[in-house]
């Protein structure tokens, strides 16, 4: 049978908070540079204004099957929806003066594809390496033999992180929680001191 990537199944299991993001506020980016879609060079610590960096463990493709037992692991499902929510929510993140990046371990080809297959308007960006989850201690989880991200998103004004979002859960609402936030805040030195306000 067919998996349909774009629909969450009913009975999908929430993840919890284990406090694995807890350290993130007030962090600054790190040094590292990711390859994205259009093949560019992005030099996260040089990111300047509001960025919103949605971290995720893997989006699936259409012609090939997911991992078993994927449905079962907390968070891990719902790229696809993630992906197309900040894709469908994109003029309202550039009117806040907010730019996206979606990260994962995937290869820049399994990004150029789901960025071109969902018509996405912002580059993914490829960290096989996980050099931004070593950078930052990003929680990880492991199947197949393969380490992903777990899903969190973050907010960073002029390259240190503001808001943390995790866990992110359905992942279909998380580009409105993030437009929710960045409504509701002034992103200063009050919101780098309090940010899960």
């Amino acid at each position: 049978m067919r998996v349909s990537l774009s629909e969450l199944p009913p009975d999908l299991p929430a993840p919890v908070d284990d406090g694995a993001a807890d350290h993130l506020i007030g962090c600054q980016l790190p040094a590292v540079v990711l390859t994205a879609t259009g093949g560019e060079q992005v030099a996260l610590a040089e990111l300047e204004g509001l960025w919103v960096l949605y971290v995720y463990p893997m989006t699936g493709r259409p012609d090939e099957p997911l991992p078993d037992g994927w449905d079962r692991i907390p968070g891990a499902r719902g790229c696809t929806p993630q992906a197309c929510a900040f894709r469908d929510h994109h003029a309202e993140l550039q009117a806040l003066n907010a730019g996206v990046y979606g990260i994962s371990t995937q290869s820049v080809a399994d990004q150029y594809e789901a960025k071109m297959r969902l018509h996405l308007p912002f580059e993914l960006l490829s960290d096989t390496g996980l050099l931004l989850g070593r950078s930052l201690q990003l929680p990880t989880f492991v199947i197949t033999g393969r380490v992903l991200y777990r899903r969190l998103t973050l907010i960073a004004d002029k390259g240190r992180v503001v808001k943390t979002f995790y866990p992110v859960f359905p992942p279909d609402e998380n580009a409105d929680q993030v437009i929710h936030w960045l409504r509701c805040h002034t992103v200063n030195a009050a919101t780098v001191r309090d940010g899960r306000t």
